[in-house]
This record gives structure tokens, sequence and C-alpha cells, in this order.
């Protein structure tokens, strides 16, 4: 038997491919629904130069550049992010004030939440999104004795929260303050947070949610057309009516690529936050069910990951992985949700699929530090008995 047990650690991948493939299939079915969703807006938009294919030419460099980053990343070792994880985390919170600077942060649709690079835009809350993963679960490891208390061990992480949302708010960007508030509360109970202070969160963080509501007219607005859009549906609840008549003329096949009505200037945001209706039009529920199936098995496959990581006694790095599995799966359901009517629109993108330079690179970074934390796992196995 240990004969055997040995031959299949000898015979064990050194890489995770049903990651690999797993992530590429989800991007190349999103540079495929980008070029789809895209086109009619991309012909009709002085700023793509009338050229419908701009937004695929686009996605294409980002993914290939996302390639490259990524492939860079998976060369730096696990223990290399976490030294660096405070010093990523602040440059962030900087990069988040720099985007409010009139002439530095670039604003779009009343927002300001992207720096203007000359030739391309950079979102500083795609970047917070993959070092808040990183920060929380350096600090879950630092102050792992004190992680019971309120004081030592929760408070100056809330607090950083708090200051990171601050100016998340004031871009504003709701959505990615809902995503990196559920991370990182997620990583410090993984880390072994106390579940009084816990379910405490459960309790507070509606209530918080509700005065920030109300306390906006802007935020007010979507809530008012997420409950009824049909009752307005020429304003308040023209983009959503849209996502949900895609999705009834998908029925369970589709339309077919390409046959989109909705996607031809009816559905705002067809190639970024609702490129899931489009899929639902033109793929039906199968394409709908297939891309949940996909992402399903990424998330699960990343907290498989980290579950090895665990059996290996390496701490930091299961929780980068566990880390990243939530952002995924908690930006996903989101970004599904809002599509189909549950929860109010956010301004989220698909991970992996939506159209766009900064979410695809961070997203393609993240997906190769989990498998350098594979990797590393695959490693220390084989080296038991070499």
């Amino acid at each position: 038997m240990k004969i055997f047990s040995s031959q299949k650690k000898y015979n064990l991948p050194i890489y995770d491919y049903r990651l690999i493939w797993t992530a590429l299939l989800l991007l190349g079915i999103g540079l495929v629904m980008v070029y789809s969703s895209s086109v009619d807006v991309a012909a009709a938009s002085k700023s793509s130069s009338y050229q419908n294919h701009y937004y695929l030419l686009r996605q294409s460099i980002y993914i290939g550049l996302g390639l490259f980053i990524g492939y860079i990343s998976f060369q730096i070792p696990i223990y290399f992010w976490q030294r660096m994880a405070p010093y990523l985390f602040i440059i962030g919170l900087i990069m988040l004030i720099l985007v409010l600077i009139p002439g530095i942060g670039r604003e779009v649709n009343g927002s300001r939440r992207w720096i203007s690079l000359i030739i391309v835009n950079f979102q500083p809350s795609e970047f917070v999104k993959l070092v808040t993963i990183m920060y929380a679960s350096d600090y879950v490891l630092r102050k792992s004795k004190q992680m019971k208390t309120i004081v030592k061990g929760f408070l100056p992480m809330l607090g950083v929260i708090v200051f990171t949302g601050f100016l998340l708010l004031l871009e504003p960007d709701f959505g990615a303050l809902a995503v990196i508030t559920m991370v990182a509360m997620g990583i410090l109970f993984l880390g072994g947070l106390s579940l009084k202070i816990f379910f405490s969160l459960i309790i507070f963080t509606p209530i918080s949610i509700y005065f920030l509501i109300v306390n906006s007219p802007y935020r007010m607005q979507r809530i008012v057309a997420f409950l009824d859009p049909w009752a307005d549906p020429y304003g308040k609840g023209y983009q959503l009516t849209h996502s949900l008549i895609a999705f009834g003329r998908g029925e369970y096949f589709g339309v077919g690529l390409g046959a989109s009505v909705e996607k031809q200037l009816y559905l705002p945001e067809a190639h970024t936050d609702f490129i899931l209706a489009v899929i639902g039009e033109e793929f039906g529920l199968l394409g709908v069910t297939i891309v949940i199936g996909l992402f399903v098995y990424l998330v699960l496959r990343m907290f498989g990951i980290a579950k090895e990581s665990i059996q290996n006694k390496k701490h930091f790095p299961a929780l980068m992985a566990q880390g990243v599995a939530l952002w995924f799966a908690i930006q996903g359901i989101i970004n599904m949700g809002v599509n189909v009517g549950l929860f109010p629109t956010k301004g989220l993108t698909l991970p992996l699929l939506s159209f766009g330079g900064s979410g695809i690179l961070l997203n393609m970074i993240a997906i190769a530090i989990v498998l350098k934390i594979d990797h590393e796992n695959r490693r220390n196995i084989r080296g038991q008995y070499y």
C-alpha cells in the first residue's frame, strides 16, 4: 500500500489543470460574449471610432496582458505576498485617495472610480479587492491569539474596513464596498473570529446598509427601481426591465449567438454589468446554467486548494485561496442577482466574463496566485518521498 501511495504522489501533476481549464473556458466564453454584446454599441459610438470589433480587440489585449502578468505572479513565492501585504494594502488606499482628486481621477456617469493612464483607465477598487484579501489573511495570522477579543482582535480590522469603505463611498462605489466588506469579514470568520462578534456583525450590517440607502437619493432610486421596475420601465426601472426581457426571450435554449435584440442599444452596459442577460437571451437557460456551473466548480476548486493548504499547515496560503474564492463567489452572486432582479443594481461586473481591463487583470492575477498556492502544495507532497 505504501508503494502505491508513493507512486500516486510521484504521478501527481505539478499544476491544477482543472482550475486552469475552467478559468480559460470562462475567459473564452467571456471574450465571445463581449464581442457579441458590444457590436452594436461599438458601431454606434464615436469613442470606439465606430468600429464594431473595438471591445473585442481591447478585451483580447486585456486577456493577453493578464496571462503575461499572471505568469509573472505565478513565479512569486506565496511568502512574498504575505510579507508585502501591509504595504500593498497601503498602496491600494493611496490609489483610492488619488482617484478622488480632480485631474487624476476620471468621472464617468457621476462616479469617480478610474485613474486615467493615457491608454487605459485603471480602477483602484479592483486592486483593493485583491490586496484586502492579502492584508486580512496576514492580519488574522498576526493576531491569531487575539481573534476572540473585540478590542485587540476585531476593532483594528474593523477600523481599516470602515476607512476603506469611506473612501469607496466618496467615489461612490457601493458594489465594491459590499464585496470588500463581506470578503474581509469572511476571512476573519475563517481565521477564528469569535462567533459572538460575527453574528453581531450580521445584525449590525443590514442596519448600516439601511442608513446608507436612506441618506443617499441615488441609492434610494435604485432600491425603488429594484422593488418594482415595471412601475417606471422607461425611467428608473429601464435597465432591469430590459434585462428581464432578455432572459424571457432566451427561454430554454436561446435565440442563437449574435441574435440578441436587447444588446442593440436597448440594454445599457450589456457588455459589462449585464453580460449574463445577453448570455441568457442568446443561449437561454441552458447557457446560463453552464456559466453558473463553471463558476461553482471554479470556486469549489479554490476551496479545495485551501483545504489542502490547511492539511499542509500553510495557513496564509489557505486564507488567501479562501479569500479569492469568496471574492469570486460573492461578486458573481451579486452580479447574477442584479441581472435577474434579486438585488438592486450595483455596478459590479461578472468575474472573467465582463468587459473591463482592471477587473480582468486582477481576476487573472488572483487565479495565478491560487495556482501558485496549489503548486506549492503539490511540491510539498512530492517532496515527502524525494
